[in-house]
């Protein structure tokens, strides 16, 4: 008998567009032999080096991806240990119920929404990793860490209502949240705290989270820190997702570092919020040459079993070829128009494949699935990523948006989709073996079987045999020993002569903190690629960078005290250029007291400018996490990153931070303000367990470090409190006076602007130091709010007003930001009160041209104090036009917020 060519696991007597049948065998033979004989890695040695001899004679693959093809052969699949017939009853149970519960959200006009079309869909992809893979958490184990679709969310509800977790009074508040006993509409741990553990639905951000979760956990095993449970990162995505950057921007990292923790699953339904994702093209084997190229193991799941006759039985490769040819918008089409619309324009175009399926009705045609809905497929592929190792794995799984929906089916619009008219929902129940009658119908009922039942039972000792329930989140972990707040006793106590950059005394405060017994060892620094910027170098070598591959190279500086020393066992983690992936592992870190039961301290360093405004989203999600940890903008304010020019000059970082409710964030000027608030901070965070996280801001510019104040602790936590106090005046000779705040190093224009008040024009001002406005008005907000709602008690004070009852004259703020900054506690002063700040683009210059150019220097500090005197009647206006003579103030100086 002839023996016959092997091609992708499936035997071909023939290729239906090859020239030379017999040379075609030849080689294939050949290689099937090498196969046989030698194993797959010589064959492997043997095709790369014929693709170096075809690339030196000019001839180049054009694509990385494979066949349209399953990944895994049939004769390689796994056996499904599963129930085939109970989990299928459980998943139509699922869908059912996750059906009713978003029609059932848009049954009045409260135009609430929801998605049907999504979990349609990925509920196989579900179903067959909730039965068979995903891991709790147990004392023993870990578990798995799973980032669900967030437009899914209805159907992991729906299967946790057949669990007994969420019962039907849940289900019909779903995104009905205000009064308590809602069901959030995506995956939010701050709205549901015990059952969702990330945040997903802002798309793309799901990707990245994954990949620096798989990354910080090698991280953890690697130190030691946590035990190597083979435990797995899932991250189920959409194929429309997949165009946002950050889903694709940090691939490479995963392959690199051979995160084979790591497992993507990405539900291929074709179709986008509008229409198809690639509806010219093929999006799977887009992805699949994207994910192979970065180092990933891709397992494509195409096709369901119900093809595995038809392309057994095709012997010329005619069916794989039209499988080829055909683009997303006719699959998508195939499906919307039915069998006989697929016999005529599929199959019909080749009359050899008409006659393939002649013996086929048209509901046998429509019925041929895609892998994505097929548990015995979707089983083998989860099998071989589970026990794959040495690479991430990707799983494309082609599917039906809106499957089984009716009408929904397959429709551009299918993801508008919140309800099924009657005849489709008739055929959903129909399909899916609901009990109900067509008048029940109306109602849209659950149904959840009783205790006893033969699903319940099945469906608990499935999640039994995997540790418990999923989804489930940690709230609480240990406390850790909090630092006292001697042990920054040297910045406490002032520089003396010398002169520092907060951003110095900060590296010199995290080396105290990282020497403290109990805390140090959970202490977690990140940079993006600017560790010498921010004087952490002598880091490099005393805690090390960490490299899942360690160092196979000597470094060039190897000789020196400060060299570049890369280690497995490293604790910096310096994620280049990368502010993205670098929040993203901050992420990680900071909500490791929940994933691992395993509190860290992240420290991220970055250039202010490049936080907050690019990662804006990140941080967002941040908050919903409840990460504990903190974040540090370096070489911040806008007049103080000299030199760097318009984007580099941060003025608006702390504006952006104030948007996140549980983000405390400060801009201390001198190091004992920043020793406070670091100490509060690990006192919060991490031995009273606060959901909240901090932003300070550093300063790259060096002077003279003050000592503490007395009693300035509570004011500094606050976000003001008085640095220095004017002389004090009796009768009718006591001094004009005014009450001047500033904040960072604008503090210090401040505190100048106070002497020439007193040397110049005989003016006393109160000098505030503002560590935040934010907290300020925080603070102003809730002390209106409670007024308000306790009409008849006594008043609350803000503490802004706390700070200034008693104190006389105008108000001047003078900071490094936008106005906006200090104008947000404008409605807690009474007194007549005047702002400062850098609104505008920032330019390239010395500090002090700068300030001038943004009128936040000592001379407008002063400038703005005389105004406010003379508009307040205390002054003489012509003191004001004589002192800008003497500054040297143009009143046609151009306007810095439009220059």
């Amino acid at each position: 008998m002839k023996k016959r060519g092997v091609f992708n696991n499936k035997i071909l007597d023939a290729f239906f567009d090859d020239t030379d049948p017999d040379e075609t065998r030849e080689w294939l033979e050949a290689l099937s032999s090498v196969v046989e004989e030698e194993g797959p890695e010589r064959a492997t040695w043997l095709l790369n080096r014929l693709t170096d001899i075809a690339q030196d004679q000019g001839l180049y693959r054009s694509h990385l991806h494979t066949p349209y093809l399953n990944t895994i052969d049939t004769r390689d699949e796994a056996t499904f240990p599963g129930d085939m017939f109970m989990e299928r009853r459980i998943r139509s149970l699922v869908r059912w119920n996750a059906l009713a519960t978003v029609m059932r959200a848009n049954l009045n006009d409260d135009e609430l929404g929801g998605h049907i079309a999504s979990f349609a869909s990925s509920a196989t992809l579900y179903d067959v990793g909730l039965n068979h893979f995903f891991r709790a958490p147990t004392e023993e184990h870990g578990g798995d860490l799973v980032y669900y679709q967030g437009h899914s969310a209805p159907g992991i509800y729906a299967h946790a209502f057949l669990e007994g977790r969420i019962n039907e009074e849940q289900l019909n508040n779903f995104r009905r949240e205000v009064d308590g006993e809602g069901l959030s509409s995506y995956p939010h741990p701050w709205l549901m705290p015990d059952f969702w553990q990330f945040p997903t639905v802002s798309m793309g951000l799901g990707p990245i989270q994954a990949i620096y979760q798989a990354h910080v956990m090698k991280y953890l095993e690697n130190r030691e820190l946590i035990p190597s449970q083979q435990r797995k990162v899932w991250a189920f995505l959409g194929d429309g997702e997949m165009d946002e950057p950050e889903s694709l921007g940090a691939l490479s990292l995963a392959g690199r570092e051979h995160l084979d923790n790591l497992i993507f699953v990405v539900n291929c339904n074709l179709q986008r919020l509008d229409g198809p994702v690639r509806g010219n093209g093929k999006i799977i084997q887009e992805l699949e040459g994207l994910f192979r190229g970065a180092g990933w193991n891709v397992i494509k799941v195409v096709w369901g079993r119900l093809w595995d006759p038809l392309l057994e039985r095709d012997t010329q490769g005619l069916l794989r070829r039209r499988m080829e040819e055909c683009v997303d918008g006719e699959y998508q089409a195939y499906k919307k128009n039915g069998g006989a619309y697929t016999r005529e324009h599929f199959f019909g175009k080749y009359p050899e494949l008409k006659e393939m399926v002649a013996d086929m009705t048209d509901e046998e045609i429509y019925a041929l699935n895609r892998g994505g809905h097929d548990p015995f497929k979707v089983y083998a592929a989860y099998h071989a990523a589970v026990n794959h190792t040495g690479q991430p794995t990707v799983i494309l799984a082609k599917t039906i948006k809106g499957y089984a929906t009716g009408a929904g089916e397959a429709v551009n619009k299918a993801h508008q989709m919140k309800k099924l008219d009657l005849d489709s929902l008739k055929g959903f129940r129909d399909r899916f073996n609901m009990s109900f009658s067509d008048k029940e119908l109306e109602t849209l009922p659950y149904y959840r079987p009783d205790e006893d039942s033969a699903e319940l039972r099945y469906l608990r000792e499935r999640r039994k045999a995997l540790g418990g329930s999923v989804p489930v989140r940690r709230r609480e972990s240990e406390t850790l020993p909090v630092p006292a707040l001697s042990v920054f006793n040297t910045f406490l106590e002032g520089s003396g002569e010398r002169e520092l950059s907060t951003t110095m005394a900060f590296v010199r405060m995290l080396s105290a903190v990282i020497k403290e017994k109990g805390i140090g060892e959970r202490v977690v620094p990140i940079v993006p690629d600017e560790a010498r910027t921010f004087g952490m170098e002598g880091m490099f070598r005393q805690l090390g960078i960490y490299s899942a591959g360690g160092q196979k190279y000597q470094p060039e500086d190897a000789g020196q005290v400060m060299y570049y020393r890369e280690d497995t066992k490293g604790r910096i983690l310096e994620e280049g250029i990368n502010e993205a992936g670098a929040m993203s592992g901050w992420m990680a870190a900071a909500t490791s007291y929940s994933n691992h039961n395993l509190p860290l301290v992240p420290f991220y360093i970055f250039y202010s400018m490049f936080g907050f405004q690019r990662v804006g989203d990140l941080a967002w999600a941040a908050g919903d996490l409840q990460a504990r940890g903190f974040l540090l903008g370096a070489t911040a304010g806008r007049t103080t990153l000299n030199g760097e020019g318009l984007q580099h000059q941060d003025g608006h970082s702390h504006i952006l931070s104030s948007t996140v409710p549980n983000c405390v964030s400060y801009d201390p000027a001198y190091g004992y303000e920043l020793a406070v608030i670091l100490q509060d901070g690990l006192r919060r965070m991490y031995g009273e367990q606060e959901n909240v996280f901090y932003y300070i801001t550093l300063m790259n510019e060096n002077y003279v470090h003050p000592p503490m104040p007395d009693g300035a602790e509570e004011g500094i936590r606050k976000g003001m409190y008085l640095l220095r106090e004017g002389k004090a005046g009796k009768g009718k000779k006591a001094a004009k006076r005014v009450q001047l705040l500033g904040a960072g190093t604008i503090l210090r224009e401040v505190e100048a602007a106070a002497d020439i008040l007193r040397e110049q024009y005989g003016i006393e001002a109160d000098v505030w130091s503002v560590t935040s406005f934010n907290e300020l008005r925080r603070d102003g907000m809730d002390a209106e709010r409670w007024n308000m709602l306790h009409p008849e008690d006594k008043p609350r004070q803000s503490w802004v007003a706390q700070c200034l009852e008693g104190r006389s004259g105008p108000v001047v703020a003078a900071t490094d930001y936008m106005k906006i900054y200090a104008d947000q506690i404008r409605p807690y002063i009474s007194a007549p009160y005047k702002v400062l700040g850098t609104d505008g683009f920032g330019r390239s210059d010395s500090r002090a041209k700068l300030r001038e150019f943004f009128e936040v220097d000592r001379r407008f500090v002063t400038l703005a104090a005389l105004k406010a005197l003379a508009d307040a009647g205390e002054l003489e206006v012509s003191v004001v036009s004589k002192a800008m003579q003497e500054f040297g103030i143009s009143a046609d100086k151009v306007n810095p917020a439009r220059a």
